[in-house]
C-alpha cells in the first residue's frame, strides 16, 4: 500500500494534518493507538485570546482566532456538526491585584477585554471582587470532532489502529516504509510521545500534567465561560468541563485524589449550586521550553516531520501550523520562524550523527 503521507496521531495536529491534505487530494494514512489519557480527548477546546493573570494576548491570537474559526466550522460542515461555538468569558477576579491589572490592561487599549456589564451572578457564584469579559473566545467540539474524523478515517481504509512501533520503520532518501505501507514522508503528531522519539526526542519539550472534572450543574447557565483561576465550560445539557493547572512532577498519566479534592473543594466555595462529580481525566501535555511549536523537517532525514509541542494553546495553533507545515513541503513556503523545528538544527542533527 502506497500513500504519499504517514501521519503519526491523531490527536487535533494529526487530524487537521490529514483534513487538510485530504482536501488538497493529497494521500495520507494514519496511525494511531486509540487512548483516553491524551490532551485533544481530555481538553475542553477553549480558545482563549488573552493569557492568564497577566492579561496580555496569546502569541498571534489576531491570526489564530479567525483562522482556527474558519477550520473548525468547515471540518464541522463535512462531519454533520457544529465545529466551534462562539463564547463570551466571565472572569471573576480572584483578588484586588488581579483586579487592578485587569483595568490597567484595559487602559492601555489590549483587545479582547472589558469590565463586565450589568448582570449579576450571585445567584450562581461567589465572589467578592467582581468580574471582567473577555471576548470573543471560542470552543472548539472536540467531543465530536475527534471520533468522527476517526470514524471517516476508518470506513475510507486511512487507519491502522495500533502502537506504532519504530523498530518497523525503513527510511532511506527515497521512501519511507513501514510494515506494508510505504510513504513519501512521514509526520510525527504524537504528542507527549515526541519526547522519546528517536528524530525528535532531543527538542527541548517540557512535559507537564493536566486534569479535568466532568460535572453536572443543573441551573447553570450555559451561554458563556465562567473562570476564576479555573475555568467552567458547558459541555451539553447540564454537563461542564472544569480543570487546568500545571503538574511539572508526576509518575504517570493517571487522574489524582489530590487534584479531585482539590477541585471539588474549590467548587464548593465558588459554585451556589448543587454540583455531581461525573467523571475525573488526565492526560500529559506536549508543552515546550519557549511555549512555542515544533512544526517543520528533520535536517537531516528530510522526509521526516513534527508537528507537536502546542500545550495549552492545540486548539488554535494546530489548525495553523498543520496548513503551513503542508505548505512547506508541498510549495516550499516558509514556516514561521518562532515555530520552525529548524531553529534546532543543530540538537537533530546531532542526534542523527552520534547513532
Amino acid at each position: 500500500m502506497h500513500t504519499d503521507f504517514l501521519i503519526i496521531g491523531q490527536g487535533i495536529s494529526g487530524t487537521f494534518l490529514s483534513w487538510f491534505l485530504t482536501q488538497k487530494g493529497i494521500s495520507n494514512i494514519v496511525v494511531d493507538e486509540y487512548r483516553t489519557d491524551i490532551p485533544s480527548r481530555v481538553a475542553a477546546g477553549l480558545i482563549n485570546p488573552v493569557t492568564g493573570r497577566r492579561v496580555v494576548k496569546s502569541w498571534k491570537i489576531d491570526e489564530l482566532m479567525p483562522f482556527a474559526e474558519k477550520a473548525y466550522t468547515a471540518l464541522g460542515k463535512h462531519l454533520g456538526v457544529e465545529g466551534i461555538r462562539k463564547k463570551s468569558i466571565i472572569d471573576f477576579f480572584p483578588n484586588e491585584k488581579v483586579l487592578n491589572n485587569f483595568r490597567e490592561k484595559i487602559a492601555e487599549g489590549i483587545d479582547y477585554i472589558h469590565m463586565h456589564g450589568t448582570e449579576d451572578y450571585r445567584s450562581v457564584f461567589n465572589y467578592d471582587f467582581g468580574y471582567g469579559v473577555i471576548t470573543p473566545a471560542y470552543i472548539a467540539n472536540l467531543r465530536e470532532i475527534l471520533p468522527l474524523f476517526r470514524r471517516t478515517l476508518l470506513e475510507e481504509g486511512r487507519l491502522l489502529e495500533d502502537v506504532f512501533d519504530h523498530e518497523q520503520l525503513e527510511v532511506t532518501p527515497e521512501h519511507i516504509r513501514y510494515k506494508d505501507i510505504t510513504a513519501r514522508y512521514i509526520i510525527y503528531c504524537e504528542g507527549a510521545h515526541g519526547y522519546f522519539n528517536p528524530y525528535f526526542g532531543k527538542l527541548p519539550f517540557a512535559l507537564n500534567k493536566g486534569q479535568a472534572l466532568i460535572i453536572k450543574v443543573p441551573g447553570l447557565p450555559p451561554d458563556n465561560i465562567y473562570k476564576k483561576t479555573h475555568s467552567i465550560i458547558h459541555l451539553y445539557d447540564d454537563y461542564f468541563w472544569i480543570g487546568g493547572g500545571y503538574e511539572w512532577e508526576f509518575k504517570d498519566s493517571k487522574p489524582t485524589d489530590a487534584f479531585r479534592q482539590q477541585m471539588e473543594n474549590f467548587l464548593k466555595g465558588w459554585l451556589k449550586l448543587p454540583f455531581e462529580i461525573i467523571e475525573h481525566k488526565a492526560a500529559v501535555r506536549p508543552a515546550t521550553v519557549e511555549r512555542r511549536p515544533f512544526a517543520g523537517m528533520h535536517p537531516v532525514c528530510k522526509n521526516i516531520g513534527i508537528l507537536n509541542g502546542m500545550g495549552t494553546k492545540g486548539c488554535s495553533l494546530a489548525p495553523y501550523f498543520s496548513l503551513q507545515l503542508i505548505e512547506h513541503i508541498l510549495e516550499g513556503k516558509e514556516i514561521e520562524k518562532e515555530a520552525s523545528v529548524n531553529r534546532f538544527d543543530h540538537l537533530l542533527a546531532r542526534t542523527i550523527s552520534e547513532e
